[in-house]
């Protein structure tokens, strides 16, 4: 036993106990080293040495003292703990802690019910030698005589509060609280760790331990405090075409040709061909993702947005027979006759006719008639040149008229003398 301990008891033993403040004084001194002076709290028996014996009589004299109650100053003082403080009362006072804190209290203690009765006794080793120790406390000898420790805390005969833990030490034992919680008097009060920040995100303190939590978008890591982000594209995220993970989210994106919807996961399409009329030279066609080009009837796609016309003729689609020669126009062609030419006309090539001099009927008539064809696209702006005509021989003094003989019943065309040789046709009219 420590030599303060005894020096205490040598005091004590001079006290009388009938004394009400040295009686008090005692069960302050009961409650503050309980680890260390052993006796119960409603029967207290004090041991203390004779004075009027000598050193080597053993014997003592017992006095028998009761604790008065304790009075809970929590109820009595009318705010005891100011702020957010909570009042724990204990044995001759009380304390004010954090309301987040949690204490495991001894109500019997604080009571002073009767205890509840210790497990039994393990036997004790069987080369113990009873009645004959002179090994110090907490020790007894072997049966070889040797001084080996004493397991109070596996003799139950330790003074731990319930909710503390007995650790044997040799020689002795020590009462500890258990993890997550701290001593404070003979109470263990929970450990608030969200205080210290161990956790990255969100703490959840609890009795005796406490739990980190992460945000949205982040799990927990191996070490259960740090978090982590989740990629949620590859846990099956909502976006209907394409996923980006990033730092705590996703993002949805679209496939070229599609726009987000609203909800910022499902992709619409996107209709192209009502954004501009310039997209195709003449049809635009929208479909699911992109658009295309169609082109009239006649006419082929060349790349992906113009319309060229077909060949009939070259490609030998027409239905023009031996006689006839396939005229090809912008969209679709014409079989027309070979030999166009009517008296008094001569046919002398392909497509000229010649009026012999020698024939009284061509005195008044051109001398050759030359058959030529061309087509003439749509939508073109007015006035527009068309072809030109030149006469092939000039002579002194000689006059050249022009003009149109037929196919101008509505007045679209008409001629525009340049020179006495040269004029020039021209529509003025759009076609309908």
């Amino acid at each position: 036993m420590p030599k303060w301990v005894w020096k205490v008891r040598k005091i004590l033993s001079r006290w009388s106990i009938v004394d009400k403040s040295k009686v008090y004084i005692l069960c302050l001194l009961r409650h503050a080293f309980i680890a260390l002076l052993e006796f119960s709290p409603l029967l207290p028996l004090w041991a203390v040495p004779n004075n009027n014996n000598n050193n080597n009589n053993n014997s003592s004299i017992l006095m028998t003292f009761s604790c008065p109650p304790d009075i809970n100053e929590c109820e009595t003082i009318p705010q005891a703990c100011k702020g957010e403080m909570k009042c724990i009362n204990h044995y001759g006072g009380y304390l004010c802690l954090p309301r987040s804190a949690s204490v495991i209290n001894d109500v019997n203690a604080e009571r002073g019910a009767a205890p509840s009765p210790p497990r039994p006794r393990p036997p004790r080793p069987p080369h113990a030698i009873p009645g004959q120790n002179s090994c110090p406390q907490g020790y007894e000898p072997d049966r070889h005589g040797a001084c080996s420790d004493v397991d109070e805390c596996e003799y139950d005969v330790h003074d731990c509060q319930p909710s503390q833990e007995c650790v044997n030490t040799p020689g002795g034992f020590h009462c500890q609280c258990p993890d997550g919680y701290r001593k404070i008097g003979t109470e263990c009060v929970d450990i608030d760790e969200c205080r210290y920040r161990y956790c990255q995100h969100r703490c959840v303190n609890s009795p005796g331990s406490f739990s980190c939590q992460c945000e949205p978008g982040f799990q927990l890591a191996s070490n259960n405090r740090s978090c982590v982000d989740v990629n949620e594209c590859e846990m099956g995220a909502p976006c209907q075409q394409r996923c980006f993970n990033t730092y705590g989210t996703f993002i949805c994106r679209c496939g070229q040709g599609y726009e987000l919807d609203e909800d910022g996961f499902t992709c619409k399409d996107v209709d192209e061909c009502s954004y501009s009329t310039y997209l195709c030279q003449h049809q635009c066609v929208n479909e699911p993702g992109h658009f295309s080009c169609a082109c009239p009837q006649g006419y082929q796609l060349l790349s992906t947005r113009l319309c060229q016309d077909i060949n009939e003729c070259e490609t030998g689609s027409h239905q023009c027979t031996d006689t006839q020669n396939c005229i090809n126009f912008h969209g679709e062609y014409r079989c027309v006759e070979k030999n166009r030419c009517q008296e008094p006309y001569v046919q002398v090539s392909e497509n000229r006719c010649l009026c012999p001099a020698t024939n009284p009927l061509c005195r008044e008539k051109p001398s050759s008639v030359v058959h030529r064809y061309m087509s003439l696209t749509a939508d073109r702006t007015v006035p527009s040149d068309i072809f030109q005509i030149q006469a092939t021989s000039v002579y002194p003094g000689a006059y050249n008229t022009f003009q149109i003989r037929s196919g101008n019943e509505q007045g679209e065309f008409y001629i525009r003398v340049r020179h006495m040789d040269t004029a020039q046709a021209e529509k003025k009219i759009p076609s309908s």
